[in-house]
């Protein structure tokens, strides 16, 4: 230990060799961590456990940059000067290294809480996916406002400064920062309220989207098409918009189909049901039982019969809502031209009237 002082003693005795001391210890130590990660992937084969090694050494590394940091910068003066002052306290270099080395502790810790302590508890207690999200966002958040205001206590920082800092929010809130602390305090409600949860499907505007993340500013949802839209959090509380999953995953289907004038109308009955109810048995079975599928005597129309067959799905999170009436639409078509059921087409009876002198 006296040799590795001396060390520093020397480096810092020479302004150009300091600083290149201290950049290639910084440098020396990513190496390391890289050639650590680098043999974990040649050693471990088991993705999970890789993963939670590499974990523990990225822990490591941020533990000893701390060290090496406040070490090697102990006894220099210029990470203690002050840099301004804000309230009744001097922020300092050494104030604002520490804070944000707590963030990034603060950050990974919560992550590892997030993927290797909380979904042990969900599985205990069978939360669902959206409780699950609105649990991982508001532990991440808690956690590192927690680190920040011990970090800042435990290095002398006067929290009642932070009364200031409230005071020029509320200057900033009244002069333009309306819409981001609206959707902050939406984010925030809805995490607890949870008027929308993860993989809720929604319609907003006519478009039927899934709720993929919601972030405390605003919310990404998945279209159709794959295409992911950025909707600010004050929208689901201020606007309309409609939750297919709200309190119920079951789903209803209508498909409607016309026939010809003449058909056997009980024969078509007949066959609506029988192709839902082959389509369940046969490939599936995510059509219900029950509430049973039910057949509707729509009306006449210009060139056909109307007809709508109504069956449930248990659930609405992923295509097959969209897929299974297009597999009922074929097998409706095969069996109508098995039993001669006409499919009609637009049609106009002309009349043409002579008048002969």
């Amino acid at each position: 230990m006296e040799q590795l002082n001396n060390f520093f003693d020397f480096l810092r005795n020479n302004e150009i060799s300091f600083w290149l001391g201290a950049i290639v210890g910084f440098i020396l130590i990513f190496v390391i961590r890289a050639s650590l990660h680098s043999v974990l992937k040649k050693v471990i084969n088991q993705i999970k456990t890789r993963l939670f090694l590499e974990t523990i050494v990225n822990w490591f590394t941020v533990f000893v940059l701390v060290i090496y940091f406040f070490t090697y910068f102990s006894e220099t003066s210029f990470i203690y000067q002050t840099l301004f002052v804000f309230g009744n306290t001097d922020i300092t270099i050494f104030l604002i290294i520490a804070v944000l080395f707590a963030i990034i502790l603060a950050v990974k810790f919560s992550k590892a809480i997030r993927e290797y302590i909380l979904p042990t508890v969900y599985d205990k207690y069978g939360l669902d996916r959206g409780l699950r999200a609105s649990m991982n966002t508001f532990s991440h958040y808690l956690i590192i406002t927690m680190a920040v205001l011990i970090s800042l206590s435990s290095i002398g920082f006067n929290l009642t400064s932070l009364t200031v800092f409230a005071s020029v929010l509320g200057v900033g809130i009244g002069f333009g920062l309306q819409n981001v602390m609206s959707n902050f305090i939406s984010g925030i409600i809805i995490l607890f309220e949870r008027p929308i949860r993860v993989g809720d499907r929604v319609i907003i505007d006519d478009t039927i989207a899934d709720v993929e993340e919601i972030k405390i500013r605003a919310t990404v949802v998945r279209t159709r098409v794959n295409e992911r839209m950025i909707i600010p959090n004050s929208y689901f509380l201020e606007e309309k918009f409609v939750n297919r999953s709200y309190t119920d995953t079951r789903l209803r289907i209508p498909v409607e189909v016309g026939v010809s004038y003449g058909s056997d109308v009980e024969l078509v009955q007949r066959l609506l049901h029988e192709a839902v109810y082959e389509l369940r048995e046969e490939s599936w079975p995510n059509i219900l039982e029950s509430p049973t599928p039910r057949v509707f005597f729509e009306g006449f129309g210009e060139s056909a019969l109307k007809f709508t067959v109504w069956f449930w799905i248990d659930s609405q999170s992923d295509e097959r809502e969209f897929i299974i009436p297009s597999d009922l639409r074929f097998k409706l078509f095969k069996k109508f031209a098995e039993n001669n059921i006409e499919i009609p087409f637009p049609q106009r009876d002309i009349h043409v009237i002579s008048n002969k002198k």
